[in-house]
């Protein structure tokens, strides 16, 4: 064995030679090992102090357990305590003993066994994302030990253990993480089981027994109904469950309602999986049938805006105020492309008359044509018969009268073509109309043509929405009207034009910088109005503010011109059963005050007493 100097790694070579040997790792041992190695002789029976704090700052502490009794070593050596520094010294060496070898095989038969088979409350998603955890862990024994904490839980899940132990299949993994700081049974021990007072729990514990008895009674009587609407048996089970716990008191009682309990629970995990299934496979039926769409219709540029709208839904979060708005924009597109596309099928189908009438008198002129190539064939041959100039005057004058009748014919043809050939562009400009009025209604129907904002129509539907909404959830809603500060000499000194730009610049940038169930809307002229959904007052205001600053910092540029734009603005609170004309009188009431107040403000007017 060679001889080494540095006492790190005498002290490291004397840890792996007490492990080596097999000997007790006791301090006399790890004494003789270490002068063994360095080579020397001990002087006395006791290590030195700086030696040993050098020798603890050395040792590994890549497992709880070592972790643990590290922290006891360096805290009796710094409270000088030799005595618990020895012991602690010890409990650490003993922990160096090689034991039993992990039965890994039978642990991963079990684990294969336990995967593979059904644990209430333990979804194969749930069982992913546990073992995902437990597998975290860097340190063979740690990994051992945590997995058989792991399959100790879903073990339990399918025996006939205390129907009343819950356990929350999302902690398994993270209580599995401080297994290894005890000992490991511990780690699958399961939570402690809801029993009845009189059973186990002191009485000091009778006051929480009850708050959870309540706890459980709320969830299943208020909580969870709501959400059952679609699953009558579901619900009329929580109910009766309900009922069973408020009246239960006894142990065997409520091991009894634990098993059905679990039950439940499994029954609505079940729904829950296939109710996301059907959303999911609905959803993406849809996806496709948008992606599809232009082979189910010939010409679906008047679907633009629909389809545009139906994708920002699927693609995005659901919203209730999202599909609401998407539905009365549909119904209002079915009603009016349906007037427009019963006009556009009329001109089409005059359009098809008049093709047919076109076909017809061609194959009318092709008959006369026809009759008359044959008698002139006809005269041809009697004129090559005739044996004198009187034989072939008669003749002649039947030629002429014959194409005569064709001249007239086929004048009377060409006529009857130039007005088919009018009528057919007069039907074809009419469905060129009618297709983009209809592509204008899709896009148009409910937003103002200039600013892409609602107009005062759609104001109104989502007013009285957002309205409903407020009084049924009990939350407020914010009215803001909002006028651009001199907006006529704008529109006197750059024109129309510009001032029609600067619209729709302040359009833009208010849209950016609401929240999505924000509304903005064109109320008239310069003016705007905005809802604020479950805002206060001073929320609202300062949103306004924001606004304001943003305004002026994307700052408008016509001809090169920088041109800064601001407004001033009104808020108030809607008041229960209020309607949008007595909210916008308070706020324009407001804003009037902030014109007053030097513009670009914002006033807040209060509800009325």
């Amino acid at each position: 064995m060679p001889i080494l100097s540095n006492p790190s790694e005498i002290a490291r070579e004397a840890l792996r030679q007490l492990a080596l040997r097999r000997v007790a790792p006791t301090p006399d041992n790890y004494r003789k090992l270490y002068h063994e190695i360095a080579g020397t002789r001990p002087d006395d029976d006791a290590l030195p102090e700086a030696f040993v704090r050098k020798l603890a700052r050395r040792l590994p502490r890549d497992s709880a357990e070592r972790q643990r009794h590290g922290h006891q070593l360096d805290q009796a050596l710094a409270d000088g305590r030799h005595k618990a520094a020895e012991a602690a010294l010890e409990r650490y060496l003993d922990g160096l003993k090689l034991g039993e070898p992990q039965a890994w095989n039978e642990l991963i038969g079990n684990l294969l066994r336990q995967w593979e088979a059904r644990q209430t409350g333990w979804t194969p998603a749930r069982k992913r994302e546990a073992l995902d955890r437990v597998l975290s862990a860097a340190d063979p024994a740690a990994l051992y030990t945590r997995l058989q904490g792991l399959l100790k839980s879903w073990a339990l899940a399918t025996t006939d253990a205390d129907p009343l132990a819950v356990e929350v299949p999302d902690e398994v993994a993270l209580r599995a993480d401080t297994s290894s700081e005890r000992a490991g049974a511990n780690a699958a021990r399961p939570a402690a089981p809801l029993r009845s007072a009189a059973a186990a729990a002191p009485a000091t514990d009778i006051a929480t027994i009850e708050a959870l008895r309540e706890l459980v009674t709320i969830s299943l009587g208020e909580a969870l109904p709501p959400l059952l609407e679609e699953y009558p048996p579901l619900r009329e089970t929580a109910a009766a469950l309900c009922t069973e716990i408020a009246s239960r008191s006894e142990a065997a009682g409520l091991r009894e309602v634990g098993t059905r309990l679990r039950q439940f629970a499994h029954e609505l995990e079940l729904a829950a999986a296939d109710e996301a299934e059907i959303r999911s496979g609905m959803l993406e039926l849809l996806r496709m049938l948008l992606r599809n769409i232009d082979e189910l219709v010939l010409d679906d540029r008047w679907l633009a805006g629909q389809i545009e709208m139906l994708r920002e839904i699927v693609d995005s979060r659901p919203d209730p105020r999202k599909i609401d708005d998407a539905g009365r924009r549909l119904k209002e597109l079915i009603y009016k492309q349906g007037q427009l596309k019963h006009t556009l099928a009329e001109s089409q189908r005059h359009l098809r008359d008049m093709l047919a009438g076109f076909v017809d008198q061609l194959a009318r002129f092709s008959e006369s044509t026809g009759a008359y190539h044959d008698r002139i064939g006809q005269c041809a041959q009697r004129i090559a018969k005739a044996n004198d100039i009187t034989e072939i005057g008669p003749l002649l004058d039947e030629v002429m009268t014959e194409t005569r009748s064709i001249q007239d014919e086929a004048r009377r043809s060409r006529d009857e073509l130039i007005v088919a050939r009018s009528q057919a562009s007069e039907a074809q400009e009419r469905i060129v109309t009618l297709q983009n009025e209809l592509e204008e209604a899709s896009r148009l129907m409910r937003h103002d043509q200039l600013t892409g904002a609602l107009n005062r129509r759609g104001l109104e539907e989502m007013f009285q929405t957002e309205s409903a909404r407020a009084q049924r959830r009990g939350t407020r809603l914010a009215v803001a009207l909002l006028d651009i500060d001199h907006f006529k000499k704008l529109n006197d000194k750059l024109g129309h034009k510009v001032g029609d730009d600067a619209l729709v610049h302040l359009a833009k940038v208010v849209r950016q910088h609401l929240r999505p169930q924000d509304v903005l809307a064109r109320y008239g002229g310069e003016e705007f109005v905005i809802l604020l959904p479950e805002t206060g007052d001073a929320d609202a205001q300062q949103a306004l503010v924001r606004l304001q600053r943003e305004l002026t910092r994307e700052f408008f540029m016509t001809d090169m011109q920088k041109v800064v734009i601001t407004f001033s603005a009104g808020i108030t609170l809607m008041a229960e059963g209020e309607s949008l004309e007595n909210a916008l009188e308070r706020a324009d009431t407001a804003m009037y005050q902030a014109k007053q107040a030097g513009r670009n403000r914002v006033m807040v007017a209060p509800l009325p007493a």
